[in-house]
């Protein structure tokens, strides 16, 4: 949709079914749904791709195709809910010595996408576009507890629930699996280890640190991932000509809490803090 003489484009993706894998998901569907419908009020032309229809490949060439498509003072918007993983780093550019990475539906026939394709996507991009990943799964990276429970009572104390983290198939390409800390295949928290630097051309909102795990809920019996529900809240309730930073303050209001132990995160430039939020 044009508004004035830019564009707004939107790519939303949910993924709740995993061929080949044990733990679908639930709430990544709704997810995409509702930052669908919150983008296209605000005047966004949005796409989407839900579970098989997300593939490596059309995750790829929708945002490329986004990206081919705008010009200097347009914004894009990817929205991503659905497994996230890690792989070790093989080119040696993060201090942590792991790739983060998002999981495509055919994950585990075809490998995940990981941060370092995801910035060479989002480079392509004219420099004044206004981009935007807003990733709702596990590594995609202040405590405040909550007053009260997120969710629904009958799952307020679900820290046990299904996270939205994979650990690397076993058919990932030789060298992508070579090297996986035993702990992982088990499903281990992540721990210890510096936070990767931010490298891509796009302002980056995370629903966890990229050591934690991003949560699946249920709110008023519908699922939702926690961070989507709550930042979709957060982004209704924010007054006009608000910032990125008063979105993640707001956020952060209700997570990380005793029941979603996950904790938001914005990684920006400063010339990216100064873009108006979501347009």
């Amino acid at each position: 949709m044009f508004t004035g003489d830019t564009m707004k484009l939107a790519l939303c993706i949910g993924i709740n079914d995993y061929p080949g894998v044990s733990n679908d998901l639930y709430g990544c569907r709704n997810d995409a749904a509702d930052w669908t419908a919150a983008l296209s009020a605000r005047g966004f032309d949005v796409r989407t791709l839900l579970d098989s229809a997300a593939s490596g490949t059309a995750i790829r060439t929708g945002i490329a195709d986004l990206l081919s498509r705008a010009a200097t003072g347009d914004a894009v918007v990817i929205t991503y809910s659905g497994h996230g993983t890690w792989v070790p780093d093989l080119d040696g550019d993060e201090p942590d010595n792991r790739d983060e990475a998002i999981c495509p539906h055919d994950v585990a026939a075809n490998g995940p996408l990981l941060d370092d394709e995801l910035s060479t996507l989002f480079s392509a991009a004219d420099p004044g576009v206004r981009t935007v990943l807003i990733s709702d799964s596990c590594h995609s990276g202040t405590l405040a507890r909550l007053s009260r429970p997120l969710g629904d009572d009958r799952c307020s104390s679900r820290f046990l629930a299904p996270s939205t983290f994979l650990p690397p198939p076993a058919g990932l390409p030789a060298g992508l699996a070579a090297g996986l800390p035993a702990g992982l295949a088990a499903g281990s928290a992540v721990r210890g280890g510096a936070r990767s630097r931010p490298r891509s051309a796009a302002l980056l909102l995370s629903a966890c640190r990229d050591t934690e795990y991003s949560y699946d809920a249920t709110f008023s019996g519908r699922p939702n991932g926690a961070f989507t529900y709550v930042a979709l809240t957060a982004l209704a309730e924010l007054p006009p000509g608000a910032t990125y930073r008063d979105w993640l303050r707001a956020i952060r209001a209700q997570l990380p809490s005793q029941n979603y132990p996950q904790t938001p995160a914005l990684q920006a430039s400063p010339a990216q803090l100064a873009w108006p939020l979501l347009a």
